[in-house]
């Protein structure tokens, strides 16, 4: 999974190096800070925000059917978009053949920080029917999501108008037990929450959720601090499926988990600069990102493994959204669709390097390495191609679960049974 041909060159060279489609650029893989990783900047601080953001009562409305809202609905020429920061490339290679092909513009702000302070911001003008700033928005599955979908503010999808979506789309992105049907959201890119160990440390095959457990590693494993995050594993660490999940199970998991903080195994509970220590040994064994894990291998030459333990995994996946009181809401359905275009997702999964909703962008990959053969670039995305970590495989996705689907009402209570485990 190591691009040995990017390990020594510097972030200028490599510029030179990959160029993109129609002679735009796109960069490797950002070093340092990537999107997953800012998106539980601030862990308890984030999920308080969340937790304490708003109450559904009084503030729910009636969205309009689909059919309905998008009757008089026209194309404007220009839409704003807010989402994550390092989630494109910099020069916007994408909005750039978006524009190329359909004329309109896009303001694109990375304005998403943080899923909880993004909604806090948001909330009060959607609460007052106010435009918001944004006619298009990249949200995560989670807490955030489900308030938006109760709460009424989302524009229901016309998949009338999204053709590539229909044709391209994988299966497993297509019917999420969080927007079943695709009624509000389709996915920008997911990633894995997995297990990601340091081999020079660890001299056995890791496999299991139970090895996060094992007091061979005591004072050396490393768990995430949020409450989804560490939900799951504690649930399928049960033999408990996150979707079937009751709040029985939700307090034997915590309990679980309890048994690990207090043997001494955990080292720390991470928001996200989990790489660093895994990679110099402070951290031997860790609940880890995929992406993450595949960028600071093809990036800084190190060997670090991850895995997809055999009692199950996580897929998180960061969803395009539009709010009700978009001011463009064709153009960024057009924009949504353009996305799912396979040559266009792939030039974005060359960038992002997580995994894409757009299963055909391995075989257009592959297609692109060959075309390059022998040059850095070809090497880099044939070694993307290959990866399990940006395309999984047919029987991974047979054992990856999204977050516990949570009503509004319930998340305050799920959150403080496990915020009790990483907190105290």
């Amino acid at each position: 999974m190591t691009h040995p041909s990017r390990a020594h060159l510097t972030p200028a060279l490599l510029r030179g190096l990959t160029r993109a489609r129609r002679g735009r650029p796109v960069l490797p893989a950002p070093l340092g800070p990537t999107r997953r990783r800012t998106l539980q900047a601030g862990g308890a601080a984030a999920a308080a925000l969340a937790l304490s953001g708003c109450g559904v009562g009084g503030q729910q409305r009636e969205p309009e059917s689909g059919a309905d809202y998008w009757v008089d609905k026209e194309e404007t020429g220009s839409l704003r978009w807010a989402n994550w920061p390092l989630y494109m490339d910099p020069d916007r290679t994408q909005l750039e053949q978006f524009k190329e092909s359909t004329g309109i513009d896009v303001a694109y702000h990375e304005d998403v920080q943080e899923a909880a302070s993004f909604f806090g911001q948001i909330q009060p003008r959607l609460a007052n029917g106010d435009d918001i700033g944004y006619d298009l928005m990249t949200v995560p599955n989670g807490f955030e999501f489900s308030k938006l979908v109760e709460l009424g503010y989302l524009v229901q999808l016309d998949h009338a108008q999204m053709p590539n979506f229909a044709n391209y789309a994988g299966e497993v992105y297509k019917n999420s037990n969080y927007d079943p049907g695709n009624r509000y959201s389709v996915p920008y890119a997911s990633g894995i929450t997995g297990i990601a160990y340091n081999p020079e440390y660890v001299d056995r095959e890791i496999t299991s959720l139970q090895d996060l457990w094992d007091p061979a590693f005591e004072g050396k494993v490393g768990m995430f601090a949020d409450p989804q995050e560490i939900a799951n594993f504690g649930l399928l660490a049960n033999g408990v499926l996150p979707a079937d999940s009751t709040k029985e199970d939700w307090e034997a998991a915590a309990e679980k988990l309890r048994e690990q903080r207090d043997s001494g195994v955990v080292r720390a509970y991470y928001d996200q600069d989990f790489i660093q220590p895994l990679t110099n040994g402070d951290l031997w064994i860790t609940m880890a990102w995929s992406g993450d894990i595949y960028q600071q291998n093809s990036e800084e030459g190190t060997n670090l493994r991850f895995v997809i333990p055999e009692e199950g995994a996580t897929l998180w996946t960061d969803n395009l959204l539009i709010p009700f009181t978009s001011q463009a809401p064709v153009d960024a359905l057009k924009l949504m669709d353009f996305l799912y275009e396979p040559e266009i997702a792939t030039g974005l999964t060359e960038y992002i390097s997580y995994i894409p909703p757009v299963p055909h962008a391995q075989e257009v990959m592959a297609e692109w390495a060959e075309a390059e053969d022998g040059s850095d670039r070809g090497e880099a995305l044939d070694a993307m191609a290959e990866s399990t970590l940006v395309f999984p495989e047919e029987g991974d996705y047979q054992n990856l679960h999204n977050f516990v689907t949570l009503e509004t009402d319930q998340q305050d209570e799920f959150a403080s049974i496990f915020q009790a485990i990483t907190q105290s």
